[in-house]
């Protein structure tokens, strides 16, 4: 039976297809009760889709997902329930964009020496006022007849050693988890199953997100399959982290979950949504 509950999603702020209300509207449809938006290092959206929350009858949550470095890797940390207008978060998130800004500016020479021209213009007019994200590329390089589809694109163009790839160093894991927690709120490791990571490193990360304060881990996400909310939910309870999930909706052919889909958790987590308030909505 499907969550009433959706925890990670986008809009038009980062990469989503949706605008914040109208992503709000599309929840409400598909049975969502409770919903945070978790949009790309931006919390622009957020007062939108609050006022839409509360028009649908949905209880908003306030959310972000932040791009971190360990060990040179590339992470997301998901911040939930934290006040929105914590000014060194704000300052932090903004000195993030214009980092994107930078390394899309890259990826275009890069794809340029392939070729493929015009790839930061078509990027930034497909993202309109948002962020510039590598989804933005992916479309662009989609719509233009360089892949069959979106999926397509980031295997053939935007992975390492491929000519769209930017190496981008972020914010360490310690200032990505100490920025949300220091707002009030929660932090999550987003979509774990994709960092391929190995097991070793896996367990290295789960205890240093454990004791910088890290709450949970997505355990059912758009991008796991469902062998993984099993595996995840034993690596939850290893090292005491409680469970989230969310759909990572990013819009209709951007999306390997649609909203009202996502699987509930695996029995015997502990829902990072616990002692919320929210919880009552979901019986």
């Amino acid at each position: 039976m499907p969550a009433k509950i959706d925890l990670h999603c986008h809009s038009t702020v980062s990469d989503g297809l949706l605008s914040p209300a109208d992503l709000v509207a599309h929840a409400a449809k598909r049975g969502v009760k409770v919903l945070a938006l978790t949009d790309h290092d931006d919390v622009g959206g957020l007062a939108a889709a609050r006022q839409a929350a509360a028009e649908h009858g949905i209880h908003f949550v306030n959310g972000v997902e932040i791009s971190a470095t360990w060990k040179k890797r590339t992470l997301h940390i998901v911040g939930l329930k934290f006040d929105a207008d914590n000014v060194a978060l704000k300052t932090a998130l903004d000195k993030v964009r214009i980092g994107r800004d930078e390394r899309a500016k890259e990826m275009s020479v890069g794809l340029a020496k392939a070729g493929i021209g015009g790839a930061y213009e078509g990027a930034k007019a497909i993202a309109k006022q948002s962020i510039l994200t590598r989804s933005h590329f992916a479309q662009f390089l989609a719509q233009n007849g360089h892949a069959k589809d979106v999926k397509s694109v980031f295997k053939k163009f935007l992975v390492k050693g491929k000519p769209g790839f930017v190496d981008s160093q972020w914010m360490d894991l310690e200032s990505a988890v100490g920025l949300i927690i220091g707002a009030g709120g929660q932090a999550v490791i987003a979509h774990p199953g994709r960092y391929d990571l190995g097991m070793v490193n896996m367990h290295l990360l789960m205890h240093e997100f454990r004791t910088l304060g890290g709450a949970a881990i997505e355990v059912v996400t758009g991008s796991h399959q469902p062998p993984q909310y099993q595996q995840f939910a034993t690596i939850a309870h290893r090292f005491s982290l409680k469970a989230s999930l969310g759909s990572d909706y990013h819009g209709a052919g951007l999306s390997y979950m649609g909203m009202g889909q996502v699987p509930e958790l695996p029995a015997g987590c502990v829902p990072v949504w616990d002692d919320w308030p929210e919880k009552q909505y979901l019986s």
